[in-house]
């Protein structure tokens, strides 16, 4: 009689053990819902930042600082980024476009207003693919972008900001983002 409520008891604990663990598993399992992102990419100003890289040796060594602009996204499709390699692609989807999947344009301060600053290393940028091939699916994540700005012999410090979007595999373009604004060395132009 003894052994047999031992067993009952052992067999009440070993229900109730297994009963808590499978709803903590449900808990954990309904917290990790795939979020329900447009097919089009969003995208938000996150920062940007500077550091200043000293002068090394040789030619187009001088001092220099390095601008890095964050962006944060958000796209249900999961379709951000090219094959960089897959160069057919590109240049067929992007032949007639003026910018690749990311265009970022630089803005300086003159007499109190935003000017366009063209900056040639600013054209067709392209960052790489964010999922596997084939992969699909909501993704979110940060893009970090960086420029080199080199203090050369007629520079001047100006205050940049910058405006980014960027467009996804199936050609679906984000909102617009602009960050703060930054002083950066210019030549004297």
């Amino acid at each position: 009689m003894f052994l047999l409520y031992e067993y009952n008891t052992m067999q009440r604990q070993v229900i109730q053990h297994s009963v808590f663990l499978l709803g903590l598993a449900l808990l954990v399992s309904a917290c990790f819902n795939e979020p329900n992102y447009s097919d089009t990419p969003e995208i938000s100003f996150k920062q940007v930042s500077k550091f200043t890289l000293a002068a090394g040796g040789g030619v187009g060594q001088a001092r220099r600082d390095s601008v890095i602009v964050t962006i944060g996204f958000q796209d249900g499709a999961g379709d951000l980024g090219e094959d960089v390699r897959d160069t057919a692609r590109i240049n067929r989807t992007f032949r007639n476009e003026t910018w690749g999947n990311y265009e970022i344009t630089t803005f300086q301060l003159v007499n109190g207003r935003y000017e366009v600053l063209p900056l040639a290393v600013n054209n067709k940028l392209f960052f790489p693919r964010l999922t596997r091939e084939g992969q699909r699916g909501a993704i979110e994540g940060t893009l970090d972008f960086s420029q080199i700005f080199a203090y050369q012999r007629d520079f001047r410090m100006v205050p940049v900001k910058f405006r980014i979007r960027i467009r996804d595999r199936g050609m679906r373009v984000s909102n617009y983002a602009e960050t703060d604004t930054i002083q950066v060395p210019l030549s004297g132009r």
